[in-house]
C-alpha cells in the first residue's frame, strides 16, 4: 500500500509524466506536487482542476438516470500535452484526485490510464 508522496513518485514514473498533483476535490486545494515544473502554480491549478471535475460531474448528472454519475478519468489533449484526472476511492477525509500532464511526444495515454489505476487501488492514508 502506498502513501501520498509514494503516489506521486510512481506517477512521476510513468514514461512522459511532466507534472503531477493530488488535488482534495472538495475544497480544490493541492495536497501534494511531483514534478519540476517551476511555472506550475500548483494551488490555483488544483483549484481549476477541482472546478472542472465538479463542473463535469454537475454537467453529467442532469443528463443520467437517477441523476447520479462516475467518473472513472478524464482525458483533456492540448497543445502542449495530454492531462488526465482520475478520481480516486480512498478513505480519506474527503475525495482525492490525481492529476498528471504528460508530454504528447512521450506518453503513452493507455500505459498512463492503466498505471493510474492500480496505483489508485494502492493508496493509503500515511
Amino acid at each position: 500500500m502506498l502513501g501520498i508522496e509514494d503516489c506521486l513518485a510512481e506517477v512521476m514514473a510513468i514514461p512522459g509524466a511532466l507534472d503531477a498533483i493530488m488535488i482534495d476535490q472538495t475544497s480544490g486545494t493541492a495536497v501534494a506536487t511531483g514534478g519540476g515544473n517551476r511555472h506550475l502554480d500548483a494551488e490555483r491549478s488544483a483549484a481549476g482542476l477541482g472546478e472542472t471535475l465538479r463542473a463535469m460531474l454537475d454537467g453529467l448528472a442532469t443528463t443520467s438516470p437517477g441523476g447520479t454519475v462516475r467518473i472513472r478519468d478524464v482525458i483533456i489533449t492540448t497543445d502542449d500535452g495530454h492531462h488526465l484526472l482520475k478520481p480516486l476511492e480512498t478513505v480519506f477525509d474527503g475525495p482525492l484526485v490525481i492529476y498528471v500532464h504528460l508530454d504528447s511526444q512521450r506518453s503513452n495515454l493507455a500505459l498512463a490510464r492503466h498505471r493510474l489505476q492500480a496505483l489508485s487501488g494502492r493508496l493509503i492514508t500515511m
